[in-house]
């Protein structure tokens, strides 16, 4: 077990390992703005129009910290004054891999910061008496092994449809991989804790707990539902 005696709850688990699991695995962006707007997109009142541009600039702050270490390398060019070495990004251009549909809300703001990375998808969908996910589509850059591959997805709630994404990611040769969401919780953490604990998490929020059908309370509602005006 990696949380240590099988006897603990879920939630005493998770509490008893917090500290170091957050330094380690979890970060949860404690900005201002990203609490200000996450706010509003938590409000049942929130329009669709206004949430979807809500899940932009809030992921254009989240893209902040989960490009946070990229590897760099000096170029040399010319200002106007004089020759110089300035640091530019390293390495082949990275891959951002939304998982369908709501990670699209979250990849087209991190695409505004990072408009040359490379763009795939993961299409499941979560069987709603099961909650286990269902693969309906997969489509990933090349040269995955050579590129930092970010999987973005709004929610983190059980940890089955993010983890069986990574599993796909890393079949299909990543071995580079950061997840940035929305909303996590503790399952979800503990869930992926347990099956990548070499994927670190980014999110704005560590959320209380699942409800019985496995939405995240206090939550959002269904981030995808919100952002289309579907239910």
């Amino acid at each position: 077990m990696i949380w240590g005696c099988k006897n603990f709850s879920i939630k005493a688990r998770f509490k008893f390992t917090l500290e170091t699991f957050m330094q380690e695995h979890l970060t949860i962006v404690d900005h201002p703005l990203v609490k200000h707007k996450l706010s509003h997109m938590r409000d049942e009142n929130t329009s669709s129009n206004h949430f979807r541009q809500l899940m932009r600039e809030t992921s254009q702050l989240l893209a902040y910290e989960v490009t946070r270490n990229l590897k760099m390398e000096n170029k040399t060019i010319r200002t106007p004054m004089q020759e110089m070495e300035s640091p530019v990004i390293a390495g082949k251009k990275l891959a951002l891999v939304s998982i369908l549909r709501a990670g699209n809300g979250l990849l087209d703001g991190v695409l505004d910061l990072i408009p040359s990375a490379r763009v795939g998808f993961v299409g499941l969908y979560r069987d709603e008496e099961t909650l286990k996910p269902v693969k309906y589509y997969f489509k990933v850059p090349s040269n995955l092994e050579e590129r930092l591959v970010i999987a973005v997805d709004p929610m983190l709630a059980t940890g089955n449809s993010s983890a069986a994404a990574i599993d796909m990611l890393k079949e299909a040769g990543a071995k580079n991989i950061r997840f940035l969401c929305l909303l996590a919780t503790p399952e979800g953490v503990a869930l992926m804790k347990d099956r990548h604990p070499d994927v670190p998490i980014v999110t704005a929020s560590l959320d209380e707990k699942l409800n019985d059908i496995g939405y995240i309370l206090p939550g959002l509602g269904d981030a995808g539902d919100r952002m289309f005006g579907t239910k």
